[in-house]
């Protein structure tokens, strides 16, 4: 039965609502309950307290955890003197906004609203959402729907949903690139002088003597007043063909677009706020990308996996930065040429996704344990060997990771990919020749190089993958993360490795604590959560 508009309204306001009060509960007993002991379970429910307000709450339970993550799902409750009543996602926002003010000694007058934009951001999105597309791939890039379960405000964005939903890849949007043609003494660029052949190709004509700039129509339009590039327009100096006949369609990050005609992806700059960072590609983050595609060829060459490189940017060197940054696009390798049909991680653990469940390999507990041991073989090792063999920090969290699978499901190889979250360990590369602010952008210190691999491999990472295949056999959980400690187990000659087999915990990035003050992502704070590679103790 086809709903009506309305039913379809109220539809994903419930759904919204569930989704938004789950990442809000996910978060406070991540950051705030857990570690201060005040999370118990009672049957098929876990029981949670907020100490300072005095408050508390029920979910239900869906299994015992099996790590740092509880799989929880409604009905969310709060105590009443002797009963338990509902308790919506916008009651428990403002719960936790009090226990966070208490707790810090600091309000944050942005936090509710952040919240709020986040909840509208994903009833329009359930609303508005399309067919997928035929293409496996296309079709993952396009399903995280309810986004990061460990944030409080996943889906927020910067603007109305009338501006972005055509845009947006969880609608299963597609869209045509904006085409500047720049005068050819404007063009900013570096990296391989012929890397954008391809891509120009499949776009409009350019007259002599200049060069095509692909621009993200949404950004174009946030760029429309500003008077550098007006004057630049009014002078031909910069020439606005409009839209080609190439398509592009969102991927997961919104900003970059596969192309598929050309088989390349453009990392579009996008002066606006995405969930965490307003989506730009800073100038230092443009220089930063084509020295780490330098550098680390040779090293994936030895981890028998695939870094998609990112072999070019362009922009305009007009007397204005923003325009500079603004303008600027990353071309990344496209996917045509990788083993077997690759998939977004993210999409195998989203909960309006079946990706995962529609895969023949994991149709049952025994082909669910091989499955699950190949992917661990295919994304594990690479991420350990590049950090603890060659001093390289990748971010391998659900949406950095394609997984190649064949054609029953079963995972053949592992794809890495955005040079913008990818470090390098400070002291262990001579970057003297490069601009302070470039070495600054793409280095960590070595302690917090490990928090992150740890966190996005370990954490964000394998963590949801288990609970998803436990999700299809609940039983399996625990011994998923036994499996897995062999992997670990090959790199036990050093000494971090050999402390996560013995099960100390594992860092987790603290996204509600790092929203609530109002800090840089790249400045997050993490909390400590239990750890599944612990072996039993010894005697």
């Amino acid at each position: 039965m086809l709903l009506t508009g309305l039913s379809q309204h109220t539809g994903a306001a419930a759904k919204a609502g569930d989704a938004t009060a789950t990442a809000l509960l996910n978060c406070l007993i991540r950051e705030v309950c857990a570690p201060e002991q005040q999370v118990w379970p009672d049957g098929a429910r876990l029981v949670v307290r907020l100490p300072r307000a005095g408050v508390v709450l029920r979910a239900g339970l869906a299994r015992p955890p099996a790590g740092p993550t509880h799989r929880l799902a409604p009905p969310y409750e709060e105590r009443r003197e002797d009963e338990w009543i509902p308790a919506p996602w916008d009651r428990l926002a403002n719960l936790v906004a009090g226990e966070l003010e208490l707790a810090t000694g600091r309000p944050n007058p942005e936090f509710l609203a952040q919240v709020d934009a986040s909840h509208t951001a994903l009833a329009a999105i359930l609303a508005a959402r399309g067919e997928p597309s035929d293409d496996r791939y296309i079709a993952s890039e396009q399903a995280l729907v309810a986004g990061h379960r460990f944030h409080p405000s996943p889906k927020s964005r910067q603007g109305a949903p009338e501006d972005w939903l055509r845009y947006a890849p969880e609608t299963r949007a597609r869209f045509r690139p904006h085409w500047l043609a720049v005068h050819e003494d404007l063009i900013a660029e570096e990296g391989h002088p012929d890397a954008f052949t391809a891509l120009s190709s499949h776009g409009p004509d350019a007259p002599p003597g200049r060069k095509l700039l692909p621009v993200h129509p949404w950004q174009f339009s946030l760029l429309a007043d500003n008077l550098v590039l007006r004057s630049a327009m009014a002078q031909g100096l910069v020439l606005d063909l409009g839209p080609s006949g190439m398509e592009a369609i969102p991927t997961s990050s919104v900003r970059t677009a596969y192309l598929p005609d050309a088989d390349v992806f453009c990392k579009f700059s996008l002066d606006v706020r995405i969930t965490n960072c307003v989506r730009k590609n800073a100038w230092y983050e443009l220089t930063g990308a084509m020295v780490l595609n330098d550098l680390l060829p040779p090293i994936f060459e030895k981890l028998d996996s695939t870094l998609l490189s990112e072999p070019a940017y362009r922009s305009v060197a007009l007397p204005d930065r923003r325009l500079y940054e603004g303008l600027g696009v990353i071309l990344r390798q496209g996917v045509r040429s990788l083993p077997g049909t690759p998939l977004l991680a993210g999409a195998l653990t989203d909960p309006y996704s079946t990706f995962l469940a529609d895969l023949p390999a994991l149709s049952t507990p025994e082909n669910a344990r091989a499955w699950w041991d190949a992917y661990v073989a295919h994304v594990a090792p690479p991420v350990l060997r590049a950090y603890l063999d060659h001093g390289v920090v990748l971010e391998p969290h659900l949406q950095n990771v394609l997984v190649c699978v064949d054609s029953t499901g079963m995972p053949v190889h592992a794809v890495f990919r955005d040079l913008e979250g990818t470090k390098l360990t400070a002291g262990r590369w001579d970057l003297a020749h490069l601009p302070p602010r470039v070495a600054e952008s793409i280095t960590y210190a070595p302690d917090r190089g490990w928090n992150r691999v740890v966190y996005c491999l370990l954490v964000n990472h394998l963590t949801e993958i288990a609970a998803a295949v436990a999700d299809l056999h609940p039983h399996l959980e625990a011994t998923l993360w036994q499996d897995a400690r062999k992997y670990l187990a090959a790199h036990d000659r050093h000494p971090q490795v050999r402390a996560l087999l013995a099960g100390v915990p594992l860092p987790a990035k603290a996204n509600l604590r790092t929203r609530w003050a109002r800090a840089a992502d790249r400045g997050a704070t993490y909390v400590p959560v239990p750890n599944p590679l612990a072996a039993p103790r010894p005697l």
